[in-house]
């Protein structure tokens, strides 16, 4: 009877580990969601915003490089709260964050909402975008590529969605930006709620300490060279695709376009982006070294970046400069991504890591498009700035050398 009894307990056992696997996935794909949406959401609706509230072309560029912001002061600390809190717990805290910053940014008819609204999203956002990729390799050692696919093109996937349906659910539905960011807040709540069984699970402090063949804790990934040579691969990427969201479609406007086909242009992009981040990822988990997709990222963003310098005015071509550098881009996040989890010995080490990369990716992220304008606006022209921005793709290449290489943070 024992003996008879004893498989169908295994059988039993088996379905519950798929279905809380099943669950932990389907709470990483939610939130991944909200880790873009709210700031893409928002920016074809400036000018709405702008109409109604008391708000400067400068205050109004604020509002955008606040999250970014947020990521850069925020992302080094992640790590030492997930040790202390557990990984399921800072995620749940992640997610408030993000429901309460989406529920009170469109609240009155005061700023104040508006700004700390924006700050409490970008900090649920920058312990999100640290904190999944190193529950990724925590619960998923054997499918990081697949993972990271999923969840780099849920994230890609909804931020494009939000991006094009904003305008229209404002203006063309008549919901108003009110209504339109209330729309987009109701995902953060159901991520919220798809990921409360997760705290059902025994917490347990995020910490290496437990983990066998783990590196020293007084190791200090600010003290690795190859750390900095994903952070600058992180702070690149980033930076580049800023700007490119933030100048693509008024660099078309100056070849005597609208700004609608400025718009389409940055979907082009995403076209590039969306498939490449569930691709890349897979290929990436299945080989050792990954110079060589480093290097095809890297040309395709200096092919692209080279295509726009050139005066030439035709959509066709700018479309197909637009998808070059979105297939670049995505190749490069992509990477950026893995690499917290391929060169890392526990996920401790990749929370780590990931936060320190996303703290310096972020300042560049943030000054980027900084300085590409003041470029333009000191010199009249773009051929300078986009000479810059090719420089930075050059850089890309030669700190993905050593980030792209088959090693890791410290020997254990």
């Amino acid at each position: 009877m024992i003996v008879k009894e004893q498989p169908d307990l295994l059988k039993r056992e088996l379905e519950e580990a798929r279905t809380r696997k099943l669950s932990l996935i389907l709470g990483i794909i939610f939130v991944a969601i909200n880790l873009r949406m709210p700031i893409t959401s928002i920016s074809p609706l400036l000018e709405l915003i702008r109409f109604d509230l008391p708000m400067s072309n400068t205050l109004a560029g604020f509002l955008t490089t606040l999250p970014l912001i947020a990521f850069a002061i925020i992302s080094p600390f992640v790590s030492k709260l997930s040790r202390k809190l557990g990984v399921e717990q800072l995620v749940f805290y992640t997610l408030l964050f993000l429901v309460f910053g989406s529920f009170i940014r469109p609240l009155g008819n005061n700023l104040a909402f508006l700004l700390a609204g924006t700050l409490l999203i970008g900090i649920g956002i920058a312990i999100g975008n640290v904190i999944l990729p190193s529950i990724i390799k925590k619960e998923f050692p054997f499918k990081l590529g697949l993972l990271t696919g999923v969840y780099s093109i849920s994230m890609n996937l909804f931020a494009a969605i939000a991006s094009g349906l904003s305008f229209p659910l404002a203006s063309n539905i008549g919901l108003g930006w009110r209504g339109t960011l209330y729309i987009f807040a109701g995902f953060a709540v159901l991520a919220l709620i798809i990921w409360l069984p997760q705290l059902n699970k025994k917490q347990k402090p995020f910490s290496s300490a437990n983990l066998k063949g783990s590196a020293p804790a007084h190791r200090s990934v600010w003290k690795s060279k190859l750390a900095w040579q994903i952070a600058i691969v992180m702070g690149i990427q980033s930076a580049v695709f800023y700007i490119n969201v933030a100048w693509l479609p008024v660099i078309v406007q100056d070849r005597g376009f609208t700004a609608s086909d400025g718009g389409f242009m940055l979907s082009f992009m995403q076209f590039g982006i969306i498939p490449i981040t569930f691709i890349i990822p897979i290929i990436a988990g299945k080989t050792k070294d990954q110079r060589l997709l480093m290097n095809l990222a890297s040309l395709f963003i200096c092919l692209g970046i080279v295509g726009l310098m050139l005066p030439v005015a035709n959509l066709l071509y700018l479309a197909i400069i637009s998808v070059l550098l979105g297939i670049g881009g995505g190749m490069a996040f992509s990477l950026s991504m893995m690499f917290f989890s391929l060169r890392t010995n526990t996920p401790e080490e990749a929370a780590e890591t990931s936060g320190m990369a996303q703290s310096v990716g972020y300042v560049l992220a943030a000054f980027g498009p900084l300085l590409f304008g003041f470029l333009h606006d000191m010199l009249g022209n773009f051929e300078v700035a986009l000479l810059v921005l090719l420089l930075a793709g050059i850089g890309l290449f030669l700190a993905g050398q050593g980030a792209a290489k088959n090693q890791k943070l410290f020997h254990s």
